[in-house]
């Protein structure tokens, strides 16, 4: 009776708890409990201070600080190409990670660490805001509010000893303020050299790591040390003022350094086209440089001739012998009104070779166009001598890495004065009242400068530099006169010019800090402002 009774209550107790199982797991799917409710939704003006209060952290930060802007386009262009990027992303870490792995692996005897896999996952990062910064100076300041919450799987696996572990990275949570320098802005594309990349503060770091497939996180203490030491050596590399720098280009390259001169000895034309009633022309020669916004250089006017002859010599800076061509354009100058054009020839710079001089003969041509039928008529012929002589090193321009970085005064600047350099960089928000064709002047101790006429712009760019060679330093009182002025582009007697302000600036300060970039409200304008750069540069 006792082995029966023990038999019957042992599978008594089986049959109970798989009933009571079943029993209990339908319930769970099936009842819903009565004292759970649906949230009440309610609009933001409805709630309480401490309901406020919960929820400001979530709240991006375009709606808290009107700094910031939208980035929902951004947003939307991500996810769509988050796929892309996710295998783009992936590869070049690989590429990035394989070199460093294979030269660290040797000093702790480990035989290969692989990527098993490596994933960013579906869910792509958002950003909340970003705020733009205006410095005046040649580069451009971004900062942005970063959130991830990723689904990525990254596994490492690691052989050593006829042993193999593996490492994986679930669940990574980002939230991260980082500030974007793009500079220096140059005009070559991307149009910026460098980049450099800051944290203002401290980042928000969480993920799973499994170890041989067990969560190692769940080691009491391990999750919050780790959470530590994340943060504290990535502040200590990346937080602001510290940085990432990353080199796009060769800022020499990008900034087009001359690298050589080219001399160009305009010799003689022969059989020109005639031009003029009485049967002759007034020649000149203009030459220019594809890719420079120098002025072109011109000859003299040789009157009353279809043979002229100059023999004129002109030296031209190069930056680019590949890409760049010299444009040779002959016209006839009239007294009255706008002169005519009798031909044009282009010469690539990638034909003459370096320090070896060239005699060349140029048929003049109506235009650059092989399928032109009037290029067939002869309109004369042009001899040139070109020479292109390159820099060697030590002839090379220095090049400057901190733009801020004010440079010597020539020589002959004298000892107790020096060199005050003036660049016009730009105006905004000009308004004239019957044109707006503005061009700066500037005043100082009775010399004037000016820079070139920008045609119907409210917002010209100058980008003009000027240099006024002082015997001492300027003083407390000494002040630049800065005025705008507009000329109307027609002719006619009514409003020819009109002033679009002004503004005194002081240049006791100069001196002392050597370097000042500002922008200064005009005078005599409603929302007028112009930049100057001021430089006090000595011997």
């Amino acid at each position: 009776m006792g082995i029966l009774s023990s038999i019957l209550g042992f599978c008594g107790f089986g049959i109970g708890t798989s009933i009571g199982i079943v029993i209990g797991y339908y319930m769970f799917i099936y009842f819903q409990p009565t004292h759970v409710k649906d949230p009440v939704i309610r609009p933001l003006v409805e709630q309480d201070s401490k309901s406020l209060q919960r929820m400001l952290a979530d709240i991006p930060l375009w709606v808290k600080n009107p700094d910031y802007d939208r980035l929902d386009w951004l947003n939307k262009f991500v996810q769509i190409m988050w796929p892309y990027l996710d295998k783009a992303i992936c590869k070049t870490a690989k590429t990035i990670a394989k070199p460093i792995i294979a030269e660290q692996i040797p000093k702790y005897k480990i035989d290969s660490v692989d990527f098993e896999v490596l994933t960013l996952g579906t869910l792509p990062p958002t950003f909340q805001g970003m705020k733009v910064y205006v410095t005046g100076e040649k580069e451009l300041i971004m900062e942005l509010s970063l959130k991830w919450a990723g689904n990525p799987n990254i596994t490492v696996a690691a052989k050593a000893f006829g042993l193999k572990a593996t490492v994986q990275v679930v669940d990574l949570q980002v939230f991260a303020s980082p500030r974007i320098t793009l500079k220096p802005l140059v005009p070559s594309f991307p149009c910026f050299s460098k980049i450099f990349v800051s944290l203002m503060e401290k980042p928000h770091v969480d993920f799973g790591l499994k170890l041989l497939g067990a969560d190692a996180m769940a080691i009491p203490g391990l999750y919050g040390f780790v959470q530590e030491l994340i943060k504290e050596q990535v502040a200590n590399m990346y937080l602001w003022p510290k940085y990432l720098e990353v080199t796009i280009m060769d800022p020499k390259l990008a900034m087009r350094k001359p690298v050589g001169v080219l001399t160009v000895k305009v010799l003689k034309a022969t059989k020109l086209k005639k031009k003029d009633l009485m049967g002759g022309a007034d020649p000149y020669v203009k030459l220019k440089l594809t890719e420079d916004k120098l002025p072109s250089k011109k000859t003299t006017v040789k009157h009353k001739t279809l043979n002229p002859e100059w023999n004129e010599e002109f030296h031209m800076a190069i930056r680019d012998p590949g890409t760049q061509a010299l444009e040779i354009m002959v016209y006839d100058w009239e007294k009255v009104g706008r002169h005519d054009k009798m031909g044009m020839n282009v010469v690539p710079l990638s034909v003459l070779t370096p320090d070896e001089s060239k005699v060349m003969t140029l048929d003049i041509l109506k235009n650059m166009d092989p399928n032109d039928a009037q290029n067939e008529k002869l309109r004369g012929q042009l001899f040139v001598e070109l020479l292109y002589k390159p820099f060697k090193e030590d002839e090379m321009p220095e090049d400057k890495e901190d733009s801020n970085e004010v440079q010597k005064a020539p020589e002959g600047t004298p000892e107790g004065g020096g060199m005050l350099v003036v660049i016009v960089h730009e105006a905004e928000d000009l308004e004239g009242k019957h044109h707006t064709n503005p061009h700066v002047r500037l005043l100082f101790k009775g010399e004037e400068r000016r820079t070139k006429q920008v045609r119907k712009n409210r917002d010209p760019r100058f980008n003009e530099e000027f240099n006024f060679v002082l015997e001492e330093p300027p003083k407390a009182h000494d002040r630049l006169h800065v005025e705008v002025v507009s000329t109307s582009s027609r002719m006619g007697l009514l409003h020819p010019k009109e002033n679009l302000g002004y503004c005194d600036i002081n240049l006791a300060d100069v001196v002392s800090n050597k370097r000042i970039n500002e922008k200064h409200n005009l005078i005599d304008s409603k929302n007028g402002k112009i930049q100057i750069e001021l430089q006090w540069r000595t011997a």
